[in-house]
Order: C-alpha cells, then sequence, then structure tokens
C-alpha cells in the first residue's frame, strides 16, 4: 500500500465576508421562554398553513422529541395577555429568568382564560393587561 501526500487549493473552502448589520447590538440575551414562545407560534402558523404534515414531522425538523414539540405547542394556548409578556420580556445580561417553561405547564392545561390569569398571577408573574 502507498500513501501519496500532495497539497491542493480548493476554491470553494474560501469563506466569504458575512454582511455586517448597521444597527448595534443589544447587550444581553432574550430569555428562554421569549424564545420558546415565538416558536411555539411559529410552529403553529406552519402546522396551520400545512407546510409541515404533522407534529412528528415537526418534531424531525427541530431534531427534538414529539412530547416535546407537543410541550412548547402548548403555550399557544396561554391567554394572548400571557403570550404578549412573554414575547416582551426584557433582555437578561446575568442571572437565571424567573419564568421558566416548566412554570407555565399546568397554567397551559387550563382551558379558561380568566383562570389562565389567576394562576399566573398566583405565581408572582406580572399582572397582565386584557387585550380587547
Amino acid at each position: 500500500m502507498f500513501t501519496v501526500k500532495k497539497k491542493t487549493d480548493l476554491g470553494c473552502t474560501i469563506r466569504q465576508e458575512r454582511h455586517v448589520c448597521d444597527e448595534p447590538e443589544m447587550p444581553g440575551r432574550l430569555p428562554q421562554i421569549t424564545r420558546l414562545m415565538a416558536l411555539a407560534i411559529r410552529c403553529d402558523e406552519l402546522l396551520r398553513s400545512g407546510k409541515v404534515r404533522d407534529l412528528e414531522h415537526l418534531a424531525a425538523i427541530g431534531k427534538v422529541s414529539q412530547p416535546r414539540i407537543s410541550q412548547i405547542l402548548s403555550l399557544t394556548m396561554l391567554a394572548a395577555e400571557i403570550q404578549e409578556i412573554l414575547l416582551f420580556l426584557p433582555r437578561m445580561s446575568k442571572g437565571k429568568p424567573e419564568i421558566s417553561e416548566k412554570a407555565l405547564r399546568r397554567i397551559t392545561m387550563l382551558d379558561d382564560w380568566d383562570e389562565q390569569r389567576k394562576a399566573w398571577e398566583k405565581l408572582g408573574f406580572p399582572t397582565p393587561t386584557r387585550i380587547s
């Protein structure tokens, strides 16, 4: 057996410069629950439009389990005011977020939005203002 070593220049491996945005980068990061709420809304949109067949297809695309997709999608069952609060939480620079997806699972199981609001307030989160 012979080994041949030869240097070859492949033009396709050169990285192209990325476009730099003119806007300054915002400090901190979005809370995990904010990202999950946005993801839930997007996944719901994909399902309703027919761009994905079902939850299994969506789970395969996201490389997560079907039960995890169901947990994320359950956030779309929250009252509109609670969803709005989750989407507009302030960025975090350090520490742990006060609102977690796991804490909201019990609230998502409630069918009545008034009950959801009461359960939300019992957890000590900001009071949602009703959207008319």
